[in-house]
């Protein structure tokens, strides 16, 4: 693990999108497509506004998200429609958008061809995750219901999942199609989370999700 902090948040912000950028330009230039994989949630929206300026051939790039919570693309707590919002918008709007949502009822119904979409951009040339303080990342929660299959090094590219406190299902990329990033960062801001990441690195992945990916990642914080 990498520990990178930041005086401020606007710093770490501009910084990251620096990164991710030449890492992506490096993909590039060495492949003919590169993918980027983001998490939802506002933190890494000033990271979006950003990167959206960057020029890059945005039409060689696939942008996916870790993790979708199981409701229509223009619903309030849809993750996708952040992203159309701050950073499939500008030049990377060229981007091409690779889906975790589908209109079927439950996400099983539509776990496979949802997979089937997401394995050419495969391995993910940049992922960025964020953490909650329970220390979880994508979906990937202490208590989940499919949780102990998701960190096993041979699970799916996807899976389905239903958390404790977690009002709808979610779907999320398995730990394994995480870590195998050839670039992993993962960014949290406060003092909480700070001690949790430190929580983290003693514990099992069960019990701490993120502990799964951190032997490869980045970090990136600020308070």
């Amino acid at each position: 693990m990498n520990f990178n902090e930041y005086p401020d948040r606007e710093m770490m912000m501009i910084d990251l999108a620096n990164i991710i950028a030449g890492e992506l330009g490096e993909s590039l230039r060495t492949g003919d497509r590169a993918s980027l994989c983001v998490p939802g949630g506002t933190t890494p929206g000033p990271i979006f506004d950003a990167l959206n300026e960057v020029a890059l051939d945005w039409d060689r790039v696939d942008v996916l998200l870790n993790d979708e919570r199981w409701v229509p693309e223009d619903h309030e707590r849809s993750n996708t429609r952040l992203l159309r919002q701050r950073l499939l918008i500008n030049k990377a709007a060229a981007a091409k958008y690779v889906p975790l949502y589908a209109p079927t009822e439950t996400p099983e119904e539509s776990m496979e061809a949802l997979a089937a979409g997401i394995e050419p951009s495969l391995p993910l040339s940049v992922c960025l995750l964020g953490m909650g303080a329970d220390m979880h990342t994508a979906s990937l929660f202490p208590g989940a219901d499919r949780l102990e299959e998701a960190l096993s090094p041979d699970a799916p590219i996807l899976l389905p999942m239903r958390a404790p406190g977690a009002p709808e299902p979610r779907i999320t990329l398995s730990a394994r199609v995480l870590k195998d990033s050839t670039n992993l960062h993962i960014v949290i801001t406060g003092a909480e989370k700070r001690e949790a990441l430190e929580k983290a690195r003693s514990l099992e992945p069960m019990d701490a999700p993120v502990a799964s990916v951190l032997d490869r990642a980045q970090i990136h914080w600020t308070e």
